[in-house]
């Protein structure tokens, strides 16, 4: 993997980076280059349920079937990622990082619940300008580690800030039990 190239890692939001938008994220980068940087966030569920919001997918949604808040920037488009079944190949759905890919959500549902096994749907999502994201991870806003197949699509995505970083070698795993307010230490 190109250490300059961050797609398909996380961005793990560190104590630190207190904004309401980004406190506790975790974000799956699906664009990193010398344009910039796009991804979404992975743990922030919404209230409103695919049913009412994308029903033809609602269905094959992974639970939580919600509308997942994906950032700050656009947030009334919709960015739809899945994870395809096996080698699936389909209409549809445009590859990212095998076997994740974003997804088409005037695509045919039937077409898309044969050739997917996992799908959520995200409104908005975070950008960075040129530079920027590496500005931010320099100050220490950011943590950058691996994903997991499942963190995208966690059932429990409250936890998964917690999750992801316990999971990381000392001493980054310390970090999971910093108190959301780390005056309160």
């Amino acid at each position: 993997m190109d250490p300059t190239d961050l797609t398909g890692r996380l961005l793990v939001a560190s104590p630190m980076l207190r904004a309401p938008e980004f406190s506790r994220t975790v974000i799956k980068l699906l664009d990193h280059g010398d344009g910039g940087a796009l991804g979404v966030i992975i743990n922030r569920p919404g209230d409103a349920p695919l049913i009412e919001v994308v029903p033809p997918v609602a269905d094959i949604a992974s639970s939580p079937a919600v509308l997942f808040a994906g950032g700050p920037v656009e947030p009334r488009a919709a960015i739809a990622l899945g994870v395809t079944i096996g080698d699936a190949a389909g209409d549809g759905w445009r590859p990212l990082t095998p076997p994740l890919v974003t997804v088409d959500l005037d695509s045919d549902p039937d077409v898309l619940a044969s050739s997917l096994r996992e799908l959520r749907v995200f409104a908005g999502y975070a950008g960075w300008s040129a530079g920027q994201l590496e500005g931010e991870i320099e100050q220490g806003a950011w943590y950058v580690v691996e994903a997991m197949p499942d963190d995208t699509f966690n059932d429990v995505p409250d936890q998964l800030w917690r999750r992801v970083l316990r999971r990381q070698p000392w001493p980054l795993s310390a970090v999971s039990t910093c108190p959301a307010d780390p005056g309160m230490n």
